[in-house]
């Protein structure tokens, strides 16, 4: 990221690029409404707007009322270096502090607005330029690049083939620990065996043994085709 949105942040509270690190997820997931803001936040309707014309004011978002919020140039560049920032800490706490993967994003929601950008680029270099998080959510690049694409759903792909797990959507604690519990973490192969009609349960082989799980827990599981 330039120092140009460095300096920018500078200026910015906390909670303002928390605001603008949740739209830019949403409007990736194609819905930054108010009500989805509201949902993903915790906060009312009112409050939410009263920040999103704060942002607008700030030449961060552009927002016009009953028709939700998009990023400016700039309010994009700033959550994607807040994004950076936390999941780059995500994967220090993991690899060099010894967190495990459910406990890492408490922790880097804490001090993701405070670290420099000489912290930044420390970790960056110790974990090896890393591109991906302990979860497998794509690092931002420091020019503030990031992959569109990291794996197509587990429910949305063909049966009878094998793959690689990529990424994991759903990241509460209490699901992180079920699915680390069976197996399901990034960089592991499984093979999908079936899906059953009417939001049935999904058939894996992981490890030449069968496992089951439900539709909502597939959901939440990125994959790649093993070449």
């Amino acid at each position: 990221m330039s120092n140009s949105v460095s300096s920018i942040r500078a200026l910015l509270s906390p909670a303002i690029e928390d605001y603008l690190k949740t739209i830019y997820k949403l409007q990736q997931s194609g819905n930054a409404s108010t009500k989805a803001i509201a949902d993903a936040m915790g906060y009312s309707a009112a409050s939410i707007t009263n920040m999103l014309k704060k942002l607008g004011d700030l030449g961060l978002a552009d927002y016009k009322s009953h028709r939700g919020v998009t990023l400016s140039p700039a309010g994009e560049k700033v959550a994607l270096e807040v994004i950076r920032h936390h999941r780059l800490l995500e994967l220090y706490l993991n690899e060099i502090m010894g967190y495990s993967w459910d406990q890492v994003h408490a922790e880097a929601e804490k001090l993701e607005h405070h670290i420099s950008e000489q912290f930044e680029d420390k970790i960056n270099e110790m974990l090896g330029f890393p591109k991906f998080d302990p979860h497998g959510d794509p690092i931002p690049g420091k020019d503030g690049t990031i992959p569109s694409h990291f794996g197509d759903l587990l429910t949305e792909v063909e049966l009878k083939q094998w793959y690689i797990i990529k990424r994991i959507e759903e990241q509460a604690p209490d699901f992180l620990r079920y699915i680390a519990s069976l197996g399901l973490i990034p960089s592991t192969k499984i093979y999908l065996e079936s899906r059953a009609p009417f939001n049935g349960p999904v058939a894996l082989i992981l490890n030449e043994k069968p496992l089951i799980i439900g539709k909502e827990a597939a959901q939440c599981i990125h994959v790649g085709i093993v070449e």
